[in-house]
């Protein structure tokens, strides 16, 4: 079972954003188990070489037991919202990021979150995470493919996460390339992009869904 934990950048749980990774974490396929993390909120300021409290440790346990990331954010500011620069603060501080793979889905069109885009990219840089290009993908969507369950109803959508999961693991499995890969993504409802982007957990019990048991490396 491969393990990824959606991350939005947006606090609104109605975001486009949001909706999009829930989306991610309904339509999973068989062998992977995508949950969304829902605890931006509930994070406290990042306080250099402070361990953190339960928040924190509760967002570094998933993250260890994540096989990978997957983020999508909106822009405030021409950079990523404070939320989630405060969540990556933590985590690259504590050194939780270090060669995890990770990918972005970005649901906006061109031009309006490349800011963000860049900055989550520096950022993950920084923490010495494995970004995937590969797995990466734009498709500009509109708030009325919003349900009243808070899932996109876009079938594009649906596909285009079946090949973003897919691509997550595909290049999970590839060895590390020694040069920066083309920003070019490839998908087959977005052919080609070009780009310059909880649950509570109790031990022993698993959060994730389809898995019974998942303990962390910490045992």
């Amino acid at each position: 079972m491969t393990r990824v934990l959606l991350i939005p950048g947006s606090t609104r749980d109605g975001s486009l954003h949001t909706s999009a990774l829930r989306t991610a974490a309904h339509l999973a396929p068989e062998g992977i188990a995508a949950l969304l993390y829902g605890g931006l909120t509930g994070l406290p300021a990042f306080v250099p070489g402070d361990p953190g409290p339960p928040p924190v440790a509760e967002l570094r346990r998933l993250i260890a037991e994540a096989d990978a990331l997957m983020f999508s954010t909106p822009q405030y500011a021409g950079s990523l919202p404070g939320s989630l620069k405060n969540l990556l603060d933590w985590l690259v501080d504590g050194g939780d990021l270090a060669r995890k793979p990770a990918a972005w889905l970005s649901v906006v069109p061109p031009g309006q979150d490349d800011g963000a885009c860049e900055a989550l990219e520096a950022v993950l840089g920084h923490g010495d995470a494995r970004l995937l290009k590969a797995a990466c993908i734009r498709l500009p969507l509109e708030m009325s493919s919003v349900d009243g369950a808070g899932t996109v109803t876009d079938p594009r959508l649906h596909l285009a996460l079946q090949d973003m999961l897919h691509a997550l693991i595909g290049a999970m499995a590839l060895p590390e390339p020694r040069q920066q890969p083309s920003w070019q993504v490839h998908s087959s409802v977005y052919p080609v992009i070009q780009a310059p982007s909880t649950p509570g957990f109790v031990s022993g019990q698993s959060a994730w869904p389809g898995v019974q048991t998942w303990k962390g490396n910490d045992g």
